[in-house]
């Protein structure tokens, strides 16, 4: 086996979760390879250069071997080896820190609990 299509590839060395998230992210324009915006159907060999977008950063792996068959995750690096630039992971680090710092952190979504609601109207004065 020489060639791969991309989605399948992405699937099974784990950068995506199932092969049709891959896919979709193909058709958005957010996976590259050697530089040039893929369909899911685009074959990939090994030497090619994949960049995925992902949050603020593009993350950039090399591919070593193909594979079709999905791998555990202790294997993938057999097949990918990441080249992502140092300047790209920082910004991901101080993205994730000012995610920390700069959004509350709430334990549940959606209506405040009825600690949280009297906590509210004590500290806007409402009794």
């Amino acid at each position: 086996m020489e060639k791969v299509r991309i989605d399948k590839f992405l699937w099974a060395t784990r950068l995506f979760k199932t092969r049709s998230i891959a896919s979709s992210q193909c058709s958005k324009g957010h996976i590259k390879i050697n530089n040039q915006v893929v369909k899911p159907s685009k074959e990939v060999k090994a030497g090619d250069i994949i960049s995925v977008k992902s949050n603020i950063i593009t993350r950039s792996y090399r591919i070593k071997k193909i594979l079709d068959k999905r791998v555990g995750a202790k294997n993938v690096e057999q097949f990918i080896e990441e080249i992502t630039s140092q300047e790209e992971l920082l910004k991901l680090k101080l993205y994730k820190e000012y995610q920390r710092i700069a959004v509350p952190k709430r334990d549940k979504k959606g209506r405040p609990t009825k600690q949280e609601r009297r906590q509210w109207d004590n500290f806007f004065g409402k009794s």
